[in-house]
């Protein structure tokens, strides 16, 4: 990133944090010089090759199965026009905006990086497109996530040649060439292989890791917040969160949940009034004794994800490339393997975590369990039900992502007539990452929503200062205990102040912060 807010995209690898603040917050980017320099040299090789009578696959030919067609000079225009407006053919729902800016963007790196012999001027359409926030319309079926995510990114192509539909700035449907004019942008008339070097990479599919991997960093601290809270309202003890105890395992995820949960539990009133000696039980429920175990788990498998990431980040994903020996190579770099393995882990983990989420929730419910409190924490039991049925919501959404942790790397289904009879899927394993992650956030919302109330119906022992803060933020929109209201607001509440970071800045106003 520039000093003046503006990123640079060149060769170099772009950061996780420049993705996210062009993709989810509309910064600015500006090709670098040293692009536009790679640009240019690759781009004569290109040119080179296409002056040539050899066939060279992506400049002088047709593609995939249609690739042994030797394509005359005068139909090479057509060819690659051609290319963009057959290979747009994606179904479904629009796909977010956030998802094809970080597509986009990812595109428009690779392009920078001198590899795909693009000509620096289609490279601009694409700056241009990004600073004006015109969004080309994606949608949700298309890709199999080998030859590059080809559907997703056709149509983004389309747009960049002044064709399909765009969202403009202010998220209106328009005609690309409409919003393209109004915002001073000359269409792309595409030359030799140009067609082909704005498809064939796995940006859609690494544009969600990497907006996966920056939701999932802060919802794994919100884990541990609920698990405090959890652990606190239950009685439970923070004794088995000891440093020396988790060292005997040395997880590096593992430690610093367990350091989280130490840090937010101290000073607990509640947790010190029970440690008198009158408690008899010997130890806590794998659900409150375990969790640094399974979100640490979470937080190893985010790290590996992570590192992937960035090794993508630093790569050119192109077939054929244009190498820096001036050869010009065909590969199987475009191949998603290796993006979908991480997608689908991070999913398996996802799942876990609501999952013993969803296990404390129910313990707050059950008199037999929660250790004095009223069933279902309800004011009048059986007048009123509490909270049960938002225990209901949260099994609801875990067996639900249950499913989302199958794998969608594991599937394969041939296609070009057999010449792409390999594929990864990483593009259905990314669409189901992001509705696994949405997931996770209600049910760690409905989590947080019951422990808050049950720490309540502790008083006048007052919790721990870190998780108090916590409880103090939901109060300021959702109401403490008391007859039964219309409860599915409040959990909409909890969902929002959970998402957009309000519950997890209360928790470190006190701890500072967390791991």
């Amino acid at each position: 990133m520039r000093d003046d807010g503006v990123v640079g995209v060149g060769p170099e690898p772009l950061s996780f944090a420049d993705v996210i603040r062009v993709a989810r917050h509309g910064a600015a980017i500006r090709l670098t010089d040293a692009a536009m320099a790679a640009m240019e040299a690759a781009r004569s090789r290109v040119e080179d090759l296409a002056e040539r009578p050899v066939p060279a696959y992506g400049v002088s030919t047709g593609f995939g199965a249609l690739a042994s067609r030797h394509i005359d000079p005068p139909l090479r225009a057509r060819l690659q026009r051609s290319l963009i407006r057959s290979h747009a053919a994606g179904s479904g729902p629009e796909v977010e905006v956030e998802v094809v800016r970080a597509m986009t963007l990812l595109r428009l790196h690779t392009l920078a990086t001198g590899h795909t012999g693009v000509r620096p001027g289609t490279a601009l359409v694409m700056q241009g497109m990004l600073n004006g926030g015109i969004t080309p319309v994606v949608h949700e079926y298309g890709s199999l996530g080998c030859s590059g995510d080809l559907a997703p990114l056709s149509h983004v192509a389309l747009a960049v040649m002044g064709e399909g539909v765009v969202l403009d700035e202010k998220g209106v449907r328009r005609p690309a060439e409409e919003a393209l004019r109004q915002a001073g942008i000359e269409p792309a008339v595409l030359s030799a292989k140009e067609g082909l070097a704005l498809i064939n990479g796995t940006d859609g599919m690494l544009g969600m890791l990497v907006l996966a991997l920056d939701d999932l960093t802060r919802l794994l601290k919100a884990a541990d917040i609920a698990a405090a809270m959890s652990v606190e309202g239950l009685l439970g003890t923070d004794r088995v969160f000891a440093a020396d105890l988790q060292a005997l395992r040395p997880h590096p995820g593992q430690a610093a949940s367990a350091a989280n949960l130490r840090t937010l539990l101290r000073d607990s009133a509640i947790m010190a009034g029970h440690r008198d000696g009158s408690c008899t039980l010997v130890q806590d429920a794998y659900s409150l004794r375990c969790a640094p175990q399974v979100a640490g788990a979470a937080r190893d498998t985010l790290a590996h994800a992570a590192a992937v990431a960035e090794r993508e980040l630093a790569s050119a994903i192109d077939n054929p490339v244009v190498l820096d020996d001036g050869r010009v190579e065909s590969n199987g770099n475009f191949h998603g393997a290796p993006v979908a393995y991480v997608l689908d882990f991070l999913a398996i983990a996802v799942a876990d975590v609501a999952s013993m989420s969803e296990r404390r929730t129910d313990r707050f419910l059950d008199t037999a369990r929660n250790h004095g409190l009223p069933a279902f924490l309800a004011d009048d039991p059986g007048v009123d039900s509490g909270h049960m049925i938002a225990q209901y919501t949260q099994a609801a959404i875990v067996s639900e992502l249950k499913r989302l942790a199958v794998p969608a790397s594991v599937d394969s289904i041939p296609s070009s007539a057999m010449q792409e009879d390999h594929v990864s899927m990483g593009w259905a394993a990314a669409r189901k990452l992001r509705r696994a992650l949405d997931g996770l956030t209600r049910v760690l919302a409905v989590e947080i929503l019951t422990a808050a109330r049950g720490i309540d119906m502790r008083a006048p022992s007052p919790p721990a200062p870190a998780t108090g803060a916590v409880v103090a933020a939901l109060r300021e929109e959702v109401g403490g205990p008391g007859p039964d209201r219309f409860l599915a607001p409040e959990i909409e509440s909890a969902v929002r102040l959970l998402a957009d970071g309000s519950l997890l800045a209360a928790a470190e106003s006190v701890t500072g912060p967390l791991a």
